[in-house]
């Protein structure tokens, strides 16, 4: 029989409405909690998320010094699992931003690699990832006023009119920094649409620039619909609608130019003949890559995207041309002369996003395929060039033929504990070259990689790598598993190096800490 307090708290996430969680909960803990008798009645200004809503305004109202001990409860007793607490994290992060907060977006796009971490994890651990990330959820959720604060409201579908498609209407009014307007046109294409078309035609302005986090929230929000579902794909990636308009007019306030890829990007589709046809499956060897990857890395970017474009022309296999991008990315971190290579770095954002551009290639319609890849391209080269120029005169530079000869042949121990070992000491120690000679010695020996997931991915829960922990192990993750052999180590060499550069520092780069809710929620399993 199931005790009287688990029996209640499935009762209490089987409610719906403000007034219901009171009457389950009590009002002495809803006041506790945050919850308050005056929101009893359903704003009808207001999103509601039906069954779901109880926990989400859970994630809301809770105060965060509260929030894991009652978490840690709901799993232990089975009245939620992580992917329900995934799920209500991610809704009360698009209600209460709507994309438009730094730290809250960044919390909403660490969500689903937290979420997949945990099943890389021993059972009494797998909690800890997620618990983590809806810390740091809920913290920035309560600083910025809670449900009293929404972003995210009800929108009323605009009526479409002409024969303009709907991406183009919905770039132009992002262009023109409407929001209510974008919104407006974006859920009328939501309404129309099926989800995949609508994410289509909303690639139309994620490919209108080259900032990172438009990419990659709008690569996060279609990722966590395979969580919660493809009936939230409106309210998931309208996020993505809000911080275009947003990135539009903070541009023209900061009197920024118009970004060249929107000239770049159809000129190049147009001149090799990109949209309209069937892209090639044509192979590529270890040196056509390699090529591909120094063009990249030593380009400027309309010189980078040329050349992408050009790939495709000739019928190369896109995923190929991504490998290509993905290892010029990683080159910037593993070549940074950077004492910080963790956080928002050059090599960081630009990994971050070709991965998320690469996943959006592999889910779209052959045009955003395409562009997808150019942008990636052009986005790297920029950072490229970044890099080459705080570089200038130092002994590293973004390009060169072999980005790991300064850290090959430091070590010469051959044993893999021993390599592991060294590799943990460094991490602790702050010592990047040193951790990353010791997995790049550790990978060319052809000692297994598993290990060294594990060990990176114990670092990436437990420090807060200023917002990026999760989501560039993640990257790491899937670019190790869609790269050759050959070159595929590089790119567990940069996590090793970004591990050792943000082991113990907080955001404000302070060092002695670990990640915010990190300790309490290890008190709370039980694990060390």
């Amino acid at each position: 029989m199931k005790s009287k307090r688990t029996s209640d708290r499935r009762e209490f996430l089987s409610d719906v409405g403000r007034g219901m969680v009171i009457a389950s909960v009590g009002s002495g803990l809803a006041g506790d909690l945050g919850f308050s008798s005056a929101f009893a009645d359903e704003d009808a200004k207001k999103l509601s998320f039906g069954k779901r809503e109880p926990l989400v305004e859970l994630m809301q109202q809770t105060p965060v010094n509260k929030l894991q001990p009652l978490l840690v409860n709901m799993l232990k007793d089975g009245s939620a699992d992580l992917r329900q607490l995934v799920t209500a994290g991610a809704l009360a992060n698009a209600r209460t931003f709507g994309g438009e907060d730094y730290v809250g977006f960044h919390a909403m796009m660490a969500l689903v690699p937290a979420f997949e971490m945990s099943g890389e994890l021993p059972k009494a651990r797998q909690a800890l990832p997620v618990l983590k990330v809806l810390y740091r959820n809920t913290a920035r959720i309560q600083a910025r006023g809670g449900r009293s604060n929404e972003v995210l409201r009800p929108v009323e579908p605009a009526k479409l009119a002409g024969d303009k498609p709907g991406g183009e209407l919905l770039r132009s009014a992002v262009r023109e920094q409407k929001m209510q307007q974008a919104e407006g046109i974006f859920a009328a294409l939501a309404n129309e649409l099926k989800p995949e078309e609508a994410w289509h035609e909303l690639l139309r302005i994620v490919q209108d620039d080259t900032y990172i986090h438009n990419v990659a929230v709008a690569h996060r929000a279609w990722e966590m619909l395979d969580l919660i579902g493809r009936d939230q794909a409106h309210i998931l990636l309208r996020q993505s609608v809000r911080l275009c308009v947003k990135e539009e007019r903070d541009r023209i306030k900061r009197g920024w130019p118009e970004p060249p890829i929107r000239t770049v990007l159809p000129r190049l589709l147009d001149q090799h003949k990109l949209v309209g046809r069937k892209l090639g499956r044509r192979k590529a060897d270890d040196a056509w890559v390699l090529q591909m990857n120094q063009t990249i890395n030593t380009s400027t970017q309309e010189q980078a995207a040329d050349a992408v474009a050009a790939a495709l022309a000739e019928g190369m296999d896109p995923e190929a041309v991504g490998e290509a991008i993905s290892l010029a990315a990683n080159q910037l971190v593993i070549r940074s002369t950077s004492s910080r290579t963790h956080s928002n770095s050059l090599g960081v954002h630009g990994s971050d996003a070709t991965n998320a551009w690469r996943n959006i290639a592999r889910m779209t319609d052959q045009r955003s395929t395409a562009a997808s890849l150019v942008v990636a391209a052009y986005h790297v080269a920029g950072q490229g060039q970044k890099v080459r120029a705080h570089d200038r005169g130092k002994a590293a530079q973004a390009g060169g033929e072999d980005p790991l000869a300064r850290f090959r042949d430091k070590l010469q121990q051959q044993d893999a504990s021993a390599l592991l070992r060294g590799t943990e000491e460094a991490i602790r120690a702050n010592d990047q070259a040193l951790a990353s000679a010791a997995i790049l010695r550790y990978g060319e020996l052809g000692h297994p990689s598993r290990p060294v997931f594990d060990l990176m991915l114990r670092f990436a829960v437990s420090e807060d790598g200023r917002l990026h922990s999760e989501k560039y192990y993640r990257t790491v993750t899937e670019e190790f598993a869609a790269t050759r052999v050959a070159f595929r180590w590089r790119h567990l060499v940069g996590l090793a190096r970004v591990t050792a550069s943000m082991y113990g520092y907080d955001r404000k780069d302070n060092h002695g800490h670990r990640a915010p809710g990190y300790e309490q929620a290890c008190r709370l399993l039980g694990v060390g």
